[in-house]
């Protein structure tokens, strides 16, 4: 017998929600298999099988708080002959026919008291399989699936969308119980999936795909019997085609006037976005936060990338970017200016004798940032790869939580969607930050003379407790004049 238990989940991350399982006791598992996934308020974890055998006991149902190395399951010695397929299909729980049952909020968490009803899956009247999820939850921690307690009717729904309930509450009735959803279909079910069933996405794609308006059918299902997971809607908002109008079920609230109102709509911040915006403003309210700027000419980045990036390509496979000359430039001011990289704990401030570079990267549910760790010791081919592969990790929503914690310092990157100039916000608890900005021709004074130059604002802001003005200008400057000559990079200059 192996256990299966919680993987770690990111420094300062104790708890996840089980949300899918994506198999049953009496299944059969291969090695690396997917066997459920975890939901923390920042990513979504999988959960692969150690080792090839049959699902046994499943100890964490869907919608339980899980903490770091808790029991989820345990997998049996075997080739998949699920041994006993009736039990796995037998529902011990369910009631006597005809009885009603109560569904109630689930075990929320340690120090977590209320939630926030998000989304309804079914609607009073749908018929409801045991299991099966009935609506979500969410906590300024994490998201919570409420499945169906037993077979049966919706018959009311008592706490409706965007209700606060408490963690004793009671979210809705089952009426009609009965002991079980078609078993006499189960036999030929274990040898084949009928095709005709339906599929049951993953709540939290349902979910997504209501906010961001994309048509189920415009989703292409990775997951088991053509399942559409989260990760999916994110491929598809990404499609050139994937921006459907605003659907009816985000429908306009209190309009400002009755001319308005056709044109207006009020949406309530999801329990996660608040809190975002709460640690946002944490960090501009904890830090003493202050952005100081310079310009960079652009000019011989430029001609060095043009003149090497085929080679460059050709030999390591991967395109030679700016990213990687502003990671060096960066790495190469933080050692001369260590307090740029460095943090804040109590009444100590921790120097870091290395450079995890945190690089922003935008994702069709906002702004992640992955860590490239030690990039201060990592050529520009493996800055480049790295940059790459955690990008379209993030685009894909792969990112694990531990590829988003540690950061050192961070870059970002306003330059790729237009913008000229910005002021980035501090990324707890880093005391810098570089933002950088379109590369745009500007006349400048060289010599005496007027001349074109391809020039970037750059933006530093840095928490004014631990960096003084004259450490962020040398940091400024000193990026500048390695990107301005390059071979300063090489040389260490």
């Amino acid at each position: 017998m192996t256990e299966v238990r919680v993987p770690t989940l990111g420094e300062s991350v104790t708890e996840a929600t089980v949300a899918t399982w994506f198999k049953k006791p009496g299944d059969a598992v291969a090695v690396d298999e997917m066997l459920c996934e975890l939901e923390t308020d920042k990513v979504t974890v999988e959960v692969p099988a150690s080792t090839a055998g049959v699902l046994g006991e499943i100890v964490a149902a869907e919608g339980d708080t899980v903490g770091v190395d808790a029991l989820l399951a345990v997998i049996n010695a075997g080739e998949g002959a699920a041994p006993a397929p009736a039990a796995a299909e037998a529902p011990a729980a369910a009631p006597a026919g005809g009885d009603a049952v109560d569904v109630m909020v689930p075990t929320l968490g340690e120090s977590v008291t209320e939630a926030t009803v998000s989304t309804w899956f079914k609607a009073v009247g749908d018929t409801v399989a045991q299991d099966e999820m009935l609506c979500e939850l969410e906590t300024d921690k994490v998201s919570v699936e409420v499945p169906a307690p037993a077979t049966g009717v919706l018959s009311e729904i008592i706490a409706a969308e965007g209700t606060t309930v408490d963690a004793s509450a009671k979210l809705a009735v089952i009426g009609g119980a009965t002991a079980s959803a078609a078993p006499t279909a189960a036999p030929a079910a274990v040898a084949a999936p009928a095709a005709s069933a339906d599929v049951e996405n993953a709540p939290s794609a349902n979910k997504m795909m209501a906010e961001k308006g994309i048509d189920e059918a415009a989703v292409t299902g990775t997951g088991r019997d053509g399942r559409i997971m989260k990760e999916d809607v994110m491929k598809a908002a990404l499609a050139p085609a994937a921006a459907p109008a605003p659907t009816a079920s985000v429908a306009p609230r209190a309009p400002v006037s009755a001319d308005d109102a056709s044109r207006e709509e009020r949406v309530k911040m999801t329990r996660l976005r608040q809190t975002i915006a709460k640690r946002l403003k944490e960090s501009q309210n904890t830090a003493a936060m202050l952005t100081t700027y310079n310009e960079v000419d652009m000019g011989e980045v430029m001609a060095l990338r043009s003149q090497y990036k085929d080679q460059f390509e050709k030999k390591h496979g991967v395109r030679l970017g700016f990213m990687s000359f502003f990671t060096k430039a960066c790495c190469h001011a933080l050692k001369e200016v260590p307090e740029v990289n460095a943090e804040i704990d109590g009444t100590d401030i921790v120097y870091k004798n290395f450079v995890h570079m945190g690089v922003a990267a935008g994702t069709p549910t906002g702004l992640v940032v992955p860590v490239i760790r030690d990039a201060d010791s990592m050529s520009f081919a493996e800055i480049e790869k790295a940059i790459s592969e955690k990008g379209k990790r993030a685009r894909d929503g792969k990112l694990s939580m531990a590829e988003m914690q540690g950061g050192t310092f961070t870059l970002s990157n306003g330059g790729v969607y237009g913008s000229l100039m910005s002021s980035p916000i501090l990324n707890p608890p880093q005391s810098g930050i570089l933002g950088m900005h379109k590369i745009q021709d500007r006349p400048m004074a060289i010599n005496g003379e007027v001349v074109i130059r391809p020039m970037m604002y750059l933006a530093l802001s840095y928490d004014h407790r631990i960096v003084d003005g004259k450490g962020a200008v040398t940091f400024l400057v000193r990026v500048k004049e390695a990107l301005e000559d390059p071979r300063r990079l090489l040389m260490d200059l």
